[in-house]
């Protein structure tokens, strides 16, 4: 069974934080039906969805990928590079609890789940205003153990690395090149977003189809013309706080 922890948006929505993009008003509704449209979309790949609910002092708490990430053995609480966010811990910690053992970032670490893109043993973690050198080194010690190797990867222009690069399948990633050096990846498939799509690198495949935003179809055409079966959402409400399709949820298999 897979399962999906995902989070009502916030009444406060409207109050995210931004690093590499200029505010621009975000109708609450239209973000909150776009979400359900996700969550449907979840449950239309096989997930059974956890829903938990609105943290309406907590602006960017939709974003439940930030404050966790998940392993075969353990699952790994983040703390976030903004303080505003450091509050979202308490209930994802509660909402892991039953599936995974946890171990927790500490101070001064920093890093946000969308930092971390995990590829088999290797841990990519974006160098970002966010994700700082510490959470490297206290990653590697907490997880050699299990038998993962911790990597740094420096980035450009874009948030998180996994706004920059994504994994599609166990041997191929979609990634903008202009964001992260492709040179962290020479062992996988690269599928280059388009040119007029920089965003288009952040998808979510699972259970063999891939969650993916209707704002990118010449780079969805390319993964449609490698097989991939898509399944469309529209998001772009919720990208105006700096969101993609990673970020919404947390998926445990």
């Amino acid at each position: 069974m897979t399962l999906a922890i995902t989070r009502e948006v916030s009444s406060r929505f409207n109050e995210c934080e931004l690093t590499h993009i200029e505010r621009t008003p975000i109708n609450l509704e239209v973000a909150r039906a776009q979400h359900r449209e996700y969550v449907s979309a979840l449950v239309k790949v096989g997930c059974e969805v956890i829903e938990l609910p609105e943290e309406k002092d907590l602006p960017d708490s939709v974003f439940v990928e930030d404050i966790a990430f998940i392993l075969d053995e353990v699952a790994v609480i983040t703390r976030p590079g903004a303080d505003s966010r450091k509050p979202e811990t308490d209930s994802i910690i509660r909402a892991l609890t039953p599936h995974r053992t946890l171990i927790h970032v500490t101070a001064p670490a920093t890093v946000d789940g969308g930092d971390v893109l995990v590829l088999g043993k290797n841990i990519y973690v974006g160098l970002s205003t966010r994700s700082n050198s510490a959470a490297i080194e206290q990653m590697q010690n907490l997880l050699s153990k299990y038998g993962y190797n911790v990597i740094g990867a420096e980035m450009t222009d874009c948030l998180h690395l996994k706004t920059a690069v994504t994994h599609v399948d166990d041997k191929t990633l979609l990634i903008n090149k202009n964001w992260v050096s492709p040179s962290y990846f020479a062992e996988y498939d690269l599928i280059e977003v388009d040119p007029s799509e920089p965003f288009a690198a952040n998808c979510l495949p699972v259970n063999g189809q891939i969650i993916y935003p209707t704002s990118f179809p010449k780079t969805r055409t390319k993964l449609e013309a490698r097989g991939y079966k898509i399944q469309a959402v529209t998001v772009d409400e919720l990208a105006k706080a700096e969101g993609a399709v990673t970020c919404c949820s947390l998926i445990i298999s």
